[in-house]
């Protein structure tokens, strides 16, 4: 699997480690399995495309907040200014409408000032949207501000915008190097192991879990509902639910329930336990939802109905009708998890991201994202992408560690 490059690294680079473009890292490392998509090793190369006294590069966030935001944008900078020499570093406002000059407001210039402190902070510095732009007006304005360098911060279609601009500054013939840099707090990136954020999430969602497991035991009848963030994928509520070890049911989107199979099993813990707790992932039980349209958000992805209200007003009707006292507290917590600044664990992994992403970008790499599996860090191809998406396996380890630390059936039918 080839990266694309804007051409011939003509430069020598001051790094005393370099890595080959010829070191590959196998998709697959099981014994007697394909090995399948084989990925360049990230990491600083022996010639760079820029010269970085005259290199000016662009910073972007996109999407939604997750922990960590800061710290890549910290340690690009630190990588770009230090580790590099690089002249110039611009962080543009308010997502990829920032890239517009008749929308975004005037870029920051960064310093190592301005970004001393911000790894100790939640969100992003340079704020944050959904949605497109125009790309024509997007790569006339980076064109015009001289940036070589744009480093995109977000999930698929942030990235999908990314590739996007690399191809239309390609098509103009200006070597304009987009680096992407992946997030998703749900941590269903493909050909990304763990995502920065979800641990720091994870952390919260367990605090969170603690709470609402006193709530529930504290009074007779008690029931605990949190609802989680994640999509299309359970990592954070299978993560969560295994670091708590208190939630007696997690509901997440890879393994559909029936909901009288659940409540019923939900009322055979009441009657015997007389509390529980309940981690329902955002996008559980869709199928279970009416199916009236909410179309879809800026970003493109189909508006999900909201299961926690649905699942609230469910088991209180059930118990009510079946007689048996239940106290129902709901948390939604979704806002303050993603808001939360990096745990130690995702701050070096932020780092790790942006030195590669650094790295990539002055040896003349396009169109590429930073992946990370089997512990190394990898250039992935934008376009694989979209391509590609990551699951919680049902028939996995996440699935059966959540089985065991619940007890629940495996399957709600």
């Amino acid at each position: 699997m080839n990266t694309p490059t804007l051409g011939e690294a003509r430069f020598a680079s001051t790094h005393s480690h370099t890595v080959s473009d010829d070191t590959r890292i196998p998709e697959r490392i099981e014994i007697g399995a394909e090995p399948g998509l084989l990925f360049e090793l990230a990491g600083p190369r022996a010639k760079l495309f820029f010269d970085a006294k005259k290199t000016r590069a662009g910073i972007v966030t996109c999407g939604g907040l997750c922990p960590g935001l800061n710290n890549v944008i910290r340690s690009l900078f630190l990588e770009l200014h230090y580790g590099y020499g690089v002249a110039e570093v611009l962080g543009f406002h308010g997502g990829y409408s920032g890239l517009d000059p008749v929308r975004g407001a005037e870029p920051v210039r960064l310093t190592p000032h301005v970004v001393d402190d911000i790894h100790q902070k939640g969100g992003t510095i340079l704020g944050t949207s959904r949605g497109p732009v125009d790309i024509a007006a997007a790569v006339d304005n980076l064109i015009a501000r001289g940036i070589n360098i744009l480093f995109t911060i977000g999930g698929d279609g942030t990235q999908r915008g990314a590739n996007d601009l690399h191809q239309e500054a390609r098509r103009r013939g200006h070597a304009l190097s987009v680096v992407g840099v992946p997030k998703t707090i749900d941590n269903d990136v493909g050909f990304v192991s763990r995502t920065f954020g979800f641990f720091s999430a994870v952390d919260e969602a367990a605090r969170v879990l603690a709470r609402a497991h006193t709530e529930a035991r504290s009074v007779d009848g008690g029931i605990g509902l949190v609802k989680l963030m994640g999509r299309h994928a359970g990592f954070i509520t299978a993560a969560a639910t295994v670091a708590s070890q208190d939630v007696n049911f997690a509901l997440i989107p890879e393994v559909p329930f029936a909901l009288q199979s659940f409540l019923a099993s939900l009322r055979e813990r009441m009657l015997t336990k007389s509390h529980a707790v309940i981690a329902v992932a955002e996008g559980a039980g869709q199928d279970l939802l009416a199916a009236d349209a909410h179309g879809r958000d800026a970003s493109g992805n189909v508006r999900l109905k909201d299961i926690g209200p649905f699942l609230r007003e469910r088991i209180e009707a059930y118990f009510q009708a079946e007689g048996i006292p239940a106290v129902l507290r709901y948390f939604d917590p979704s806002y303050q998890i993603r808001s939360c600044p990096a745990n130690s664990e995702d701050a070096l992994l932020c780092d790790l991201f942006a030195r590669h992403a650094v790295h990539a970008a002055m040896a003349g790499k396009t169109g590429v994202v930073i992946g990370f599996l089997h512990q190394r860090f990898i250039h992935v191809p934008i376009e694989l992408l979209a391509a590609h998406t990551k699951r919680l396996d049902p028939a996995g380890g996440w699935w059966r560690s959540v089985l065991a630390a619940t007890g629940q059936p495996e399957r709600f039918a």
